[in-house]
């Protein structure tokens, strides 16, 4: 295939999946139909249906697209000379500056992944990716003696999964919620976890394990 018709091929992608992200935003997974997709990115059912064969297909293409950003960001991170100062503005990219309508996404999203089983297995893949990057980031950041090294890398992952969707859902049903009010918090609550546990903790561990 020549290059140009590739190029072509993709930014068409995009632009379904980027009128899909605005209609799921707005009317919801359920409510929103092939063919308002399909008027929103201004093509006809047939040239859709050809890029993407469902809803849960288009899903599919914003989470592969969502998991190549946050796999950059995380590398991004994980090569910064300043550990906690980039992984500080990632935490306000991802919890500040998201747009209401990518936030509301997210909690559709989510919540159709507990009816769906074909949502909730791309919610899981998306997950498992994430919290494998994220570890490999925490590594690479003990190797560098940036945290300790005697985090236990799967509990703070999974904590940072949680506070992360904790946050979003938080913003998606509160008009109210300032999460830029709280990110110094969460930053205080993520440097707690990375300092690892005092060494009284340790030895008392060491001793219930014997």
């Amino acid at each position: 295939m020549r290059k140009a018709n590739v190029q072509l091929q993709s930014d068409r992608r995009d632009e379904i999946l980027n009128a899909a992200r605005e209609c799921f935003a707005r009317t919801g997974f359920h409510q929103t139909s092939m063919q308002q997709i399909c008027a929103a990115a201004g093509m006809s059912p047939g040239n859709l249906y050809r890029y993407f064969p469902s809803k849960e297909a288009i899903i599919a293409g914003i989470a592969e697209r969502d998991r190549a950003e946050v796999g950059a960001q995380i590398a991004a991170v994980q090569n910064a000379p300043d550990f906690f100062a980039m992984l500080a503005a990632l935490a306000r990219h991802h919890f500040v500056e998201r747009t209401a309508d990518e936030v509301g996404l997210c909690a559709e999203i989510m919540s159709e992944s507990r009816r769906n089983p074909a949502i909730a297995k791309i919610m899981h893949e998306f997950d498992h990716d994430v919290a494998q990057r994220l570890t490999a980031m925490l590594r690479s950041a003990a190797g560098r003696g940036e945290i300790a090294s005697d985090v236990d890398y799967g509990a703070v992952v999974t904590m940072l999964m949680v506070i992360a969707d904790g946050v979003w859902w938080r913003r998606a049903v509160d008009p109210n919620f300032d999460a830029e009010r709280v990110l110094p918090l969460v930053m205080d609550i993520t440097r707690h976890m990375l300092e690892g546990r005092p060494a009284g903790d340790r030895n008392q561990s060491a001793e219930h394990s014997q």
